[in-house]
């Protein structure tokens, strides 16, 4: 008597592509992590080897003001470079929160309709122009201008911040936008109910109800413009000074760091010095990070 084998159930197979998936899934998520991992040891590692070296002291490299490290006696105080890029990126969210929260209010609140249509593109367009191109922009319109307006060559702290602020705005609108268009609709019509015109329903019930996802944007356009460089680069002016004027030149972080990093020789205090910088810009992403976790906690409408 013949004997067939029992196919398998679809149970089986179910059961052996879950198998399959999760294995996959995992995967993914330990190779990810173990990448992560190890970037950030690379770079810790890398970083702190300037100070225990004894070559430099963690006081003299945050704070000190010279940077000199090439001169008879080397200096490597990073402060004009910390200072520097905390002020372009301060003076880019300044500039560019108020014009992002007035554009998602216009496609959101305003007239949602075709205002949508009309800026959401224009708004993508902005997020996918390279960073050249923005420096470029910067040199061939917003440095002439500030030359031309105020005292100075026109590059200098000014212009980096104008140029950010374009960049971050598109991030900064999205988040905004997908914050009030997420607000639930019984608010606006109960404030609507009690009498309140538009503008004090926006005012009074949709930002402070939104603020926390507002904040969050806000946060996330700053990491971005704290870890730009090429952009920066091209109009800041590259100094290593502290800026007295947001019409002088100054430096950033990462402009030292792509400018130096290739004339320099793997273990030498100067190649160091430039990991260590590294290191304060990985450290601010983890700072940028944590605030946007808090914030949203706090965004549960």
């Amino acid at each position: 008597m013949l004997t067939v084998k029992p196919k398998k159930t679809r149970i089986e197979k179910h059961h052996i592509e879950d198998f399959i998936g999760r294995s996959y899934m995992s995967f993914c998520v330990l190779l990810l992590i173990v990448i992560i991992v190890s970037m950030v040891y690379f770079v810790a590692s890398k970083g702190i080897s300037t100070f225990t070296s004894g070559d430099i002291k963690i006081t003299d490299f945050l704070f000190g003001t010279k940077w000199s490290p090439e001169g008879d006696t080397p200096s490597y105080g990073a402060f004009p470079f910390i200072a520097g890029s905390f002020l372009v990126t301060l003076l880019a969210a300044l500039i560019a929160s108020p014009l992002s929260l007035c554009a998602a209010l216009f496609m959101t609140e305003i007239v949602p309709g075709w205002g949508k249509k009309l800026l959401q593109p224009v708004i993508e367009l902005l997020s996918g122009i390279p960073s050249v191109v923005y420096g470029f922009v910067g040199l061939s319109v917003i440095v002439p201008f500030l030359r031309n307006t105020f005292p100075g060559q026109g590059i200098g702290v000014a212009a980096g911040a104008l140029v950010l602020s374009v960049m971050i705005l598109p991030t900064i609108t999205s988040v905004a936008a997908d914050a009030l268009a997420s607000l639930p609709q019984n608010l606006k019509e109960s404030s609507f109910a009690l009498g309140a015109t538009r503008w004090q329903t926006i005012s009074r019930v949709i930002l402070p109800t939104t603020f926390p996802a507002i904040m969050t944007g806000i946060v996330l356009g700053m990491a971005r413009a704290f870890g730009e460089a090429l952009a920066v680069q091209m109009v800041i002016g590259n100094a290593p000074f502290v800026p007295r004027s947001l019409f002088e030149s100054a430096s950033t972080l990462t402009s030292v760091i792509t400018l130096g990093m290739g004339n320099t020789t793997m273990g030498s205090p100067h190649n160091n010095a430039l990991w260590s910088m590294a290191l304060v810009l990985m450290l601010m992403t983890f700072v940028f990070v944590l605030l946007v976790r808090m914030l949203e906690r706090r965004n549960k409408i």
